[in-house]
């Protein structure tokens, strides 16, 4: 059984890893390096500076309130959530109907929910430039309150790493559910994320809902994890709006992780629902032609 087991997992890491070095090439050799590297800069400013052309008209060009910080960062993390879920659905997309290689990767020896997870890992990275850029942007001309020597690393840490593993379970499960479905759903990812961006309290508190859709933002653990980011960069300018004020740091990571945990358990269960009937429905080779 120790055999078996280490087998296992042997083979789980070697799917992860094959699969990030082969998402990271799809994601990186469209285009030479310097005009990936001009798109990787330009994208994040770009809607970086939408977002500050909007809460300009609104708030008359007012930079000092503790809501543009709580805006920005909230933006900036968030996305996180659309690189990482579209990242591990689209796999399936890209394996079943542009490569149509999913059924061979069902016959060759890899395991196929760390294969997702590994593909996602690309998006990440990517992600994590646009985030970083988008960070750099705001405190260099933009006058959001960023200081490195304040900021709470072993929270930033913690929290980042914790919450990238439960958006990759939420990803696991949308790629779960896009077996079953046909190829004009491929924009699966980016439609959750965007629904998810009204609920979560990236770009608003919660209490700016009406108050029967205010228990979806709080069950969502997105909204736990952009706070904890908040308050790990920012401190008591995070803090400043009641809706979750009344949590301490080690409360809102508490709530994070059992959220992860219970999301983890949920993308394994439906992953192997879906798998069982992907395969009793014949849709791992099943390509829509257009």
């Amino acid at each position: 059984m120790q055999n078996i087991s280490a087998l296992n997992r042997s083979e789980s890491w070697r799917s992860f890893w094959m699969a990030t070095w082969l998402g990271w090439q799809i994601e990186s050799n469209w285009t030479d390096p310097f005009l990936f590297a001009v798109y990787s800069i330009v994208k994040p400013l770009a809607s970086a500076g939408i977002l500050v052309v909007m809460y300009t008209v609104i708030a008359k060009g007012n930079f000092n309130t503790p809501i543009f910080p709580y805006i920005y960062f909230g933006n900036a993390f968030y996305i996180y959530v659309g690189a990482v879920m579209s990242g591990i659905s689209w796999a399936v997309i890209d394996d079943r109907e542009h490569y149509k290689t999913l059924k061979y990767m069902y016959i060759a020896p890899i395991h196929i929910p760390a294969y997702w997870l590994g593909r996602g890992v690309a998006r990440f990275l990517t992600g994590s430039i646009a985030v970083v850029i988008t960070i750099a942007f705001g405190a260099l001309f933009l006058q959001v309150p960023l200081d490195l020597a304040k900021v709470d690393w072993p929270l930033f840490f913690v929290s980042l790493f914790t919450g990238i593993a439960m958006l990759a379970m939420m990803g696991l499960i949308l790629a779960s559910i896009t077996l079953l479905i046909a190829h004009h759903f491929f924009l699966i990812g980016e439609a959750v994320a965007g629904a998810l961006y009204l609920f979560s309290g990236a770009i608003f508190p919660l209490d700016v809902l009406p108050a029967w859709l205010r228990p979806v933002g709080f069950a969502i653990p997105i909204t736990y994890w952009l706070e904890l980011m908040r308050r790990s960069l920012v401190g008591n300018v995070a803090q400043a709006f009641p809706t979750l004020s009344h949590f301490s740091n080690l409360q809102l990571v508490g709530i994070l992780v059992g959220l992860s945990v219970i999301f983890g358990i949920a993308s394994t269960f439906i992953f192997r629902f879906c798998d069982y009937r992907a395969r009793e429905r014949g849709l791992i080779d099943r390509v829509s032609n257009y």
